[in-house]
């Protein structure tokens, strides 16, 4: 009697396991969001609001596509936010003394700027996935000794002071200019969402991080040059952290070594909410976006319902534990479907 009993309820719910697996959990985590921000402020589906959401989840949007890269191949990347830290600071550092010298100079100011400071955090990057991919260092500690190197070098080249000078045309353009009513950092994110797109489903370099990621000794054994892309994941991650590092120094119109501390954690927990295991090989771009997003939304609607900013990083928290314990579970789901 019990047997069947738990056979008929194990029949009524597989089409709910077979969705779960499809989906992973974040069109749910979505639903809840939505239902219980829009009850506690009227505020949170204004289409102002929408478009604050959609500019502030930009930087953590695109930080998370560089570390679903790292991910996929099994690691993931603890410096990003550093990597931030320091594109910020060296471009910062190129744009002012240049718009002093040279204040008719504006679009070659920018220009260099922005790629000095792409540069700088680019570099982290390679170091990164020379260390992991050559040396065979943990990702875990070679991403966490880069990350306190490149936050002792921004602190040392600015003293812990924020670097002022900055052209108001580079905050005009990369922050406060609107096409469509739509904030241009959001543009920015759609265009390399695009590239990442392409490069993840439509190129060998994608169909390659992810069969790394999900065997890499079988990979090796197929000729696929696997120290190679494990060195590139790292590098594509930290020239997106420091993409992301440069529109957030357009926000702010100023170098800081202090920003983008809770990037590492936010952008692993937006990778993860959107399905991307920490096994590695699986996930998807789509995915990583919406959990950005998500994570913004939470951010934004905790804001309007006055919610304490240590407390939002409790949230933070939680829902990362409860993102790897759906991953565990859409894991043993899909082992027992195919049973």
């Amino acid at each position: 009697m019990m047997d069947r009993t738990a056979h008929r309820l194990l029949s009524l719910t597989l089409p709910v396991q077979r969705l779960f697996v499809r989906i992973g959990v974040l069109p749910f985590l979505l639903v809840v969001a939505l239902i219980v921000f829009t009850s506690l402020s009227r505020r949170f589906l204004t289409a102002e609001n929408i478009i604050t959401v959609a500019r502030q989840a930009t930087y953590l949007t695109i930080v998370a596509m560089g570390q679903m890269l790292a991910l996929l191949t099994g690691g993931f990347d603890l410096s990003v936010g550093k990597i931030v830290a320091i594109t910020s600071v060296i471009a910062a550092l190129t744009m002012a003394p240049l718009a002093v010298a040279h204040p008719d100079a504006t679009a070659i100011t920018l220009t260099l700027g922005i790629l000095a400071g792409i540069a700088a955090g680019t570099t982290v990057g390679v170091v990164n996935g020379i260390g992991v991919a050559v040396f065979n260092v943990s990702p875990f500690m070679m991403t966490l000794g880069t990350a306190t190197i490149t936050f002792g070098v921004a602190l040392t080249l600015t003293s812990g002071v924020p670097v002022y000078g900055i052209p108001d045309a580079f905050g005009t353009i990369f922050n406060f200019e609107r096409i469509f009513d739509i904030p241009s950092p959001v543009y920015v994110t759609a265009g390399l969402f695009v590239v990442m797109y392409v490069l993840l489903n439509r190129t060998r370099m994608g169909r390659y991080f992810y069969a790394v990621g999900g065997n890499i000794k079988a990979s090796r054994l197929s000729g696929i040059s696997t120290r190679f892309y494990l060195f590139m994941a790292y590098v594509l991650c930290g020239a997106l952290a420091s993409i992301s590092g440069v529109l957030l120094t357009a926000r702010l119109e100023t170098g800081e070594a202090n920003i983008g501390a809770s990037l590492p954690l936010d952008s692993i927990a937006a990778c993860v909410i959107g399905g991307v295991s920490l096994r590695g090989g699986t996930g998807r771009l789509g995915n990583v976006v919406l959990g950005a997003i998500f994570i913004g939304l939470i951010q934004n609607g905790m804001d309007l319902a006055q919610i304490q900013s240590y407390l939002q990083e409790v949230v933070i928290g939680i829902l990362l534990i409860l993102a790897v314990v759906a991953d565990q579970l859409r894991q043993f789901i899909m082992l027992r479907l195919k049973e």
